[in-house]
């Protein structure tokens, strides 16, 4: 039963890796391509990784797996929101698709604050 739990997650995880990497090409600027890349490929790889766990059960790969997610899902949110105010403060545009700006309103706001 685990080994078939363990294939399962092991082929979403590909899948959602997969997602990740045609939402890098397809999505229009960096703002939308890090977010797919943040939420697909961590997703994908967090199943992966759970899915060595029900594979070798919790022996020495098993507890690597638990804490590479951990530290994964952390890391990944982390360095996306980074990267993403970033890339705004540098002055990177949105896509010609995009409607909202919701960090130029929160900008605005605190500098407003300020004075």
């Amino acid at each position: 039963m685990n080994n078939i739990i363990a294939v399962i997650l092991l082929s979403i995880g590909i899948l959602f890796n997969l997602f990740g990497c045609i939402g890098l090409i397809r999505l229009p600027d960096v703002y939308n391509r890090l977010q797919s890349a943040t939420k697909c490929v961590t997703l994908g790889t967090c199943s992966i990784l759970l899915s060595l766990l029900f594979f070798f059960g919790f022996k020495e790969i098993g507890i690597k797996s638990i804490l590479a997610i951990i530290m994964l899902f952390f890391a990944a949110t982390v360095a996306a929101h980074a990267l993403v105010r970033g890339a705004y403060i540098f002055g990177i545009k949105l896509g010609d698709r995009s409607v909202v700006d919701h960090y130029k309103n929160a900008n605005e706001k605190n500098k407003e604050e300020e004075k």
